[in-house]
């Protein structure tokens, strides 16, 4: 192959990468890799196709091998600290971030596609560090009060979520993240209407990003939307334009699987019902609704089986409510994930 192909090679890869298409640029990057003048490029976007799909093992020994060699920047690192954690070696993802942080301390993105990785990986207390870190250094972000919110749903503490969703929508009373941080903080209220206003108006004004579609559709059936009405069609299009755009997020997943096995779709319910416990399987509303999907199909083995886990999940949460009797809410928060390069 000539220079000139090469060179074709790693202008295919790079493309397909920015356009998300990061299965169809491994084979070119791969067959431009040691053949190109810009050897950094390959790597760096091979190790993003990698992350993104799911390969992180395969991206960290690229990244390494940049920074032995005179790419120890911030990019490499914060690429390196998504690696990591999507390989659950989370001490050493968080030291990359650390010497991310420590080139370019208020660079908002790296603590943000850090974070992402740790939702992902349902690393809670490892994205709480992540936030907080960035917060040392950009104490006025929204978005860092908005991830660390999130991340404290996740660890049941709605008090403290609370206050960090609040000061997210002050910090940024005009932005998306005002939109998503009120309907959240509404949810964690119990105020069902409030999230489907807060929810609706974001919309309107723009906002489709799958947080905000998701919780509008778990608002909607939340407030008593039935089969026939539009609001349950209302939350139907939402789910599924949520999923459309990101498929591994588990509310979304659960909700659609509610919504269709309410609609009587049991077989729809399912897919969509499994697809949640992979990406979350500690959550009991999945297994409580798996059971109904499975036991409408006739399935009775695998509908008692998931009242058996879900027995098991709930006996683990009984415990931990008697040791903390204060924290009985049920958590709203999401997930992002997706490998990002500053």
């Amino acid at each position: 192959m000539s220079d000139a192909q090469d060179e074709q090679e790693l202008e295919k890869g790079t493309a397909l990468t920015r356009n998300g298409q990061f299965a169809e640029a491994i084979p070119h990057l791969l067959a431009a890799q040691g053949r190109v003048a810009n050897e950094y490029a390959a790597s760096v976007n091979l190790a993003i196709c990698y992350i993104a799909t799911d390969q992180p093992n395969r991206a960290i020994p690229l990244l390494n091998d940049l920074r032995e060699h005179a790419h120890d920047n911030a990019d490499v690192n914060n690429l390196l600290a998504q690696a990591y954690i999507g390989d659950s070696e989370n001490q050493k993802g968080f030291e990359a971030l650390e010497r991310a942080a420590s080139i370019t301390p208020t660079n908002e993105k790296l603590y943000m596609f850090v974070a992402d990785a740790c939702m992902g990986k349902q690393a809670y207390v490892l994205g709480m560090q992540v936030a907080e870190l960035g917060l040392k250094n950009l104490p006025q972000s929204a978005s860092l009060h908005f991830e660390r919110a999130m991340f404290l749903s996740q660890l049941d503490r709605f008090d403290d979520a609370k206050a960090d969703f609040a000061l997210a929508r002050k910090l940024s009373p005009d932005s998306d993240i005002a939109y998503v941080a009120g309907a959240q903080e509404a949810m964690l209220d119990g105020n069902v209407w409030k999230a489907i206003q807060m929810a609706r108006e974001g919309i309107k004004r723009g906002d489709e990003g799958f947080l905000l579609l998701t919780l509008l559709g778990e608002a909607l059936l939340r407030s008593g939307a039935a089969p026939g009405q539009p609001e349950f069609e209302e939350a139907r299009a939402v789910l599924e334009k949520s999923i459309a755009e990101r498929a591994n997020y588990p509310s979304s997943q659960l909700a659609l699987g509610r919504l269709y096995l309410l609609a009587n779709r049991a077989s729809d319910a399912i897919t969509h019902l499994e697809i949640a416990r992979r990406l979350n399987p500690s959550n009991p509303a999945v297994y409580s609704n798996l059971a109904g999907a499975y036991r409408r199909q006739g399935d009775l083995p695998k509908a008692q089986e998931a009242l058996e886990t879900l027995e098991k999940l709930n006996s683990a949460q009984a415990e931990k409510i008697r040791r903390a009797p204060g924290e009985t809410k049920a958590s709203y928060a999401t997930s992002r994930s997706s490998p990002q390069h500053p």
